[in-house]
Order: C-alpha cells, then sequence, then structure tokens
C-alpha cells in the first residue's frame, strides 16, 4: 500500500534548510547561499522511497519584515506551516534561538503538529556546546524527535528521512514517481543564476535582485538548450555592479551559471543575461506578483 507525507522546513535565515531539502532529495533543486533570504517562495522537493511518497516544503527563512517582499515571504512561511504532517524545525546549533523562531514553535505546538527538531551545524561545535543546544531547545517546546546533523558532510540526514516516513500515512501518490520538484524549469533555471549573483556581489546589492528568464528553447538541430534572462535590481549604481568593469562581474556570473544549468538540464546551454533597473521593486505588489514571489 503506498504512502505519503507531506513535511514543511522551516527555520531562521542561514540555517540550512535548502541544504537540508537538496541532501534528502538528492539533487539541488534550492537556491544555496551564506546570504540571508536567499530562499523567497515555497519551493517543493519529492524524495521517493519504496511504496513512500515524501514530499517537503522548504520556505523563506524567519526573519524580521522590512518590505513588502519580506512580508509575502513571511506570509509563506504561516501557510505552509498549515494542513501538513509533520514539522521540521532546523536550527543553527552556532546561534541561540530568536524571538521569530520560539514564536513559530509555541504555534505550532499549541496546533498539535508533530514537529522534528533538526539541530543542524554541529561539524562546528564541540559535544559540551552540542549538549546545552539540546537541552536548552528541548526547555523551549515539545518535540517528535531531536536530531542532530551536519548537512554539509551529509551526517545524519538518513535518520531524518527515518523519522518522516514513520509519520507517513496510507494514501495515493500525488506526483510520479520519477519526479523531484513541481518547480517550472525557468524558475529553477532562474534560482541557478541568482545564486551565482549572490555569491559574488556583496553587501546590500543581492537582496534587490530578481532573475527573469523570458525565454527558453532547445534548438530542433543541435543539442543546445538557449536560454535568455533579465537579472533586476533597484537602482541604477546596482546595474552598474552587477555588469562590472568592461562586463566582467555579469560574465564571471553568466559563465557560472551556465555551468551549473549544463550540469543540471544535461545538455549544452547558450546563456545571454541582459541587467534592467526596476526601483524599489521589493515594495511593489505588482513587480512582486509578476516574478512570482507573491504569496497569494
Amino acid at each position: 500500500m503506498s504512502r505519503t507525507a507531506f513535511v514543511t522546513i522551516a527555520g531562521r535565515t542561514n540555517a540550512g534548510k535548502s541544504s537540508l531539502l537538496n541532501a534528502i532529495v538528492g539533487e539541488k533543486i534550492a537556491s544555496v547561499s551564506s546570504k540571508p533570504q536567499t530562499t523567497r517562495t515555497r519551493i517543493t522537493g519529492i524524495r521517493n522511497i519504496d511504496d513512500v511518497q515524501l514530499v517537503f516544503f522548504d520556505t523563506p527563512g524567519l526573519h524580521k519584515p522590512v518590505n513588502k517582499l519580506s512580508e509575502h515571504m513571511l506570509n509563506t512561511v504561516r501557510e505552509s506551516v498549515s494542513d501538513i504532517d509533520a514539522v521540521i524545525f532546523v536550527q543553527d546549533c552556532t546561534k541561540k534561538i530568536n524571538e521569530q523562531e520560539t514564536n513559530l514553535l509555541k504555534s505550532l505546538n499549541k496546533s498539535g503538529m508533530p514537529v522534528i527538531l533538526v539541530i543542524n551545524k554541529i561539524d562546528l561545535i564541540k559535544k559540551d556546546e552540542l549538549a546545552n543546544c539540546i537541552a536548552e531547545m528541548s526547555a523551549k517546546a515539545n518535540f517528535q524527535a531531536i536530531i542532530p546533523v551536519s548537512v554539509k558532510e551529509n551526517n545524519g540526514v538518513d535518520i531524518v528521512i527515518s523519522e518522516i516516513i514513520a509519520l507517513s500515512e496510507e494514501s495515493v501518490h500525488y506526483f510520479p514517481d520519477d519526479m523531484i520538484t513541481d518547480q517550472p524549469e525557468k524558475v529553477l533555471a532562474g534560482e541557478i543564476i541568482r545564486e551565482k549573483l549572490l555569491e559574488l556581489l556583496k553587501d546590500e546589492v543581492p537582496h534587490g535582485i530578481a532573475v527573469g528568464v523570458e525565454q527558453m528553447s532547445e534548438r530542433d538541430d543541435k543539442d543546445i538548450l538557449d536560454i535568455s534572462a533579465v537579472i533586476y535590481c533597484e537602482r541604477e549604481s546596482h546595474k552598474g555592479i552587477i555588469i562590472g568593469k568592461g562586463g566582467s562581474m555579469l560574465k564571471k556570473a553568466s559563465t557560472e551559471a551556465r555551468i551549473e544549468l549544463e550540469e543540471f538540464f544535461q545538455i549544452k546551454v547558450n546563456l545571454k543575461c541582459w541587467v534592467k533597473v526596476k526601483e524599489d521593486w521589493r515594495n511593489r505588489e505588482g513587480l512582486i506578483r509578476s516574478f512570482g514571489l507573491s504569496d497569494n
């Protein structure tokens, strides 16, 4: 008999939620960066193990909203922890739990939702520090299980999967067994480009970037995938930084993105990127929706 489990991955920014999702699914479907707020929307990852289908929702990190986009991101988190079977709460063990995390845990406990605490980045602390972290978190909420992991070293991820399988229930599978995400290919391509820019750019510029893939098609006569993307930023000065001296920054980001796109899609890629300015787009509802970043 087939079984399913629907699970939301929640926690603060940079706790390792997207990295955990990628590790569970076995493919890179969510952008990963050391920059805060890398994930902006709810991303679905799917893993099939024998007759069990596990469906995961990666959510934006918990943070204090500073504009309309970040308000949409937090609404996405709230909506993603309802009508599911369990929540994986990812805690960065190198940081103290904050107010947003505490409030979310309280509301989850009040709802009776099973919560699995995944304490990530244990490779960065000592055993006695980990013991203190477990004791502190145990006092904050009731957890179905507490699992120390290092996603970076792929240590403990298999235990997380086992705990979720134990929570699965008899059900039809809602996605094809060979499917790993419901994200459209254009969205995945745009996220790969944005991730490279996040890695290369500093300070405030990356947060004001959105990427729209306008054209994506495979040539009939050759095994080449043509992708045209527009990188949107909020200021003219940011445009200059993204392009770089003599186009050097844009060329470097495009090259790194092309290499990863070729690896992901298993085909030679011809990538063309342009940069346009959309003033203060993170506070403009119409633009937030057009970039597919609205929670509506």
